[in-house]
């Protein structure tokens, strides 16, 4: 088949052209800007369009499909001539079905945990010399690509997001993949720009269990009340598995996962990636890893990439950087730092970056989600909110949202990196949340400084 992709250098949308050309297919595409990893990911394979843009004379008549990505717009100018033309186009989670509909289908979804509990089953089945077809959203060590599809493999493992699947296709992408295996982490309200009420948002929760194919596999997350909630009073013909969970302690800063066999160390640390571990093994068990092998392989596990990621560490000091943005996401986080670090100072910043994060409609959802925090530090950009085109926030309506009295809180990244670089970080462990970068701190050199104090 020939593709070509309108938005081809997004996170997923290169991961799957890359994909898709290791398989033979002919590959074309185009955005109007492609930022790195993606832009050198595609130059070494021939796939980065040789200039940025949109350009409607790429659109011929020898296409045999158009791959569309959400960076486009309903009005982009190869997207109007693709229609024109009557060329099948695809959303990626639409083509990434038509790969594996004759594949057993394990989907993961819920609004946090995912890319976690995706990225531990994919390392399990790795360790375990098992070959499965796979589409996760964050880089993981030992993975050249983040879409892998065979002809071969009888599974694949998809993780299932809840927003939209593309400009023209307003379904959430997990709606699309009916899976035979699912697992769902837990539910908290996100995407406020596209569902403006809770009720919107757990509505697709509903509909995702309904996509499943008869007589499925459903791993649930009994502990999360709407979870419980939809999955166990939903009538659909399903088998539900619940977890929860499981008992560890903590010693001298390691989580050991209370087994069978004994005590097992283990890399990864706090409640919620105790229960994505116990959601994984369910999973796992059911494309068929026992549970032995699974703590054995769990055991190496040392995170999805910038999920509580430790990036500087020594006697005194350890610093972590994470991708929660999310109200539910944030205080996981925070929790988990200071429960494995009890004994020391824990500061926690995060980034205000995201639109619901940044809608003041939304912004009472974080209340208490900095409390496990010694120190709590918020980042915001009024410039990220114009470019959002919303209602400007003020640092008040921030500390009464968090409901913390001793809330720092910056707007100026010069002043923020002014703060960090006052702290002595002795005995302490910093977490710095965010889906941004926090108007340009290199965290790298940030940390490599650090540890020199």
């Amino acid at each position: 088949m020939k593709l070509h992709f309108i938005a081809i250098g997004g996170a997923a949308m290169h991961n799957l052209a890359l994909a898709l050309q290791q398989k033979g297919y002919q590959i074309s595409g185009s955005d109007d800007t492609i930022h790195e990893p993606s832009k050198s990911r595609l130059a070494a394979q021939g796939l980065l369009p040789s200039a940025f843009g949109w350009y409607p004379e790429k659109i011929t008549d020898d296409l045999d499909a158009i791959i569309l990505g959400m960076h486009a717009k309903e009005d982009n100018p190869e997207l109007i001539e693709a229609q024109k033309k009557g060329l099948k186009i695809y959303s990626y989670p639409e083509f990434l079905y038509e790969q594996s509909k004759n594949k057993t289908r394990v989907v993961i979804g819920g609004s946090h945990g995912k890319t976690t509990i995706t990225s531990m089953i994919l390392h399990v089945v790795h360790y375990c010399n098992k070959s499965v077809d796979y589409m996760v959203g964050a880089q993981l060590d030992g993975f050249e690509n983040m879409v892998h599809l065979t002809e071969h493999n009888e599974f694949i493992l998809l993780e299932g997001d809840e927003y939209l699947s593309s400009p023209i296709d307003r379904r959430p992408k997990f709606h699309l993949y009916k899976p035979n295996i699912a697992l769902l982490s837990g539910i908290a309200w996100d995407h406020i720009n596209v569902f403006p009420t809770f009720e919107d948002y757990l509505e697709q929760f509903k509909i995702f269990i309904n996509t499943m194919t008869p007589g499925g596999i459903f791993v649930y997350n009994e502990e999360d009340p709407w979870v419980k909630q939809i999955v166990e009073a939903n009538s659909h013909p399903i088998k539900k598995y619940p977890y929860q969970t499981p008992a560890y302690t903590i010693e001298n800063g390691i989580t050991f996962l209370d087994t069978s066999d004994g005590m097992l160390p283990l890399e990864i640390f706090g409640k919620h990636n105790l229960q994505n571990l116990a959601g994984a093994k369910w999973v796992c068990q059911h494309i068929g890893i026992n549970e032995d092998d699974f703590y054995e392989a769990i055991a190496s596990f040392k995170g999805a990439s910038k999920r509580l990621e430790k990036i500087g560490e020594n006697k005194h000091t350890v610093i972590f950087k994470d991708f929660a943005h999310a109200p539910s996401k944030v205080m996981a986080s925070t929790r988990a730092v200071k429960e494995q670090y009890a004994n020391r100072k824990v500061i926690a910043c995060l980034e205000l970056h995201t639109y619901s994060s940044l809608n003041a409609e939304f912004l009472s959802q974080y209340k208490g989600a900095l409390d496990a925090a010694d120190q709590a530090v918020v980042f915001y950009s009024p410039h990220a909110v114009e470019i959002k085109k919303l209602a400007a926030v003020t640092a008040d309506q921030i500390s009464e949202a968090f409901d913390r009295d001793d809330l720092i809180i910056y707007t100026d990244p010069k002043d923020f990196r002014d703060y960090l670089g006052q702290q002595d970080f002795k005995d302490t462990a910093l977490v710095l949340m965010s889906s941004g970068d926090y108007g340009g701190l290199d965290l790298k050199e940030f940390s490599e400084r650090a540890m020199l104090r």
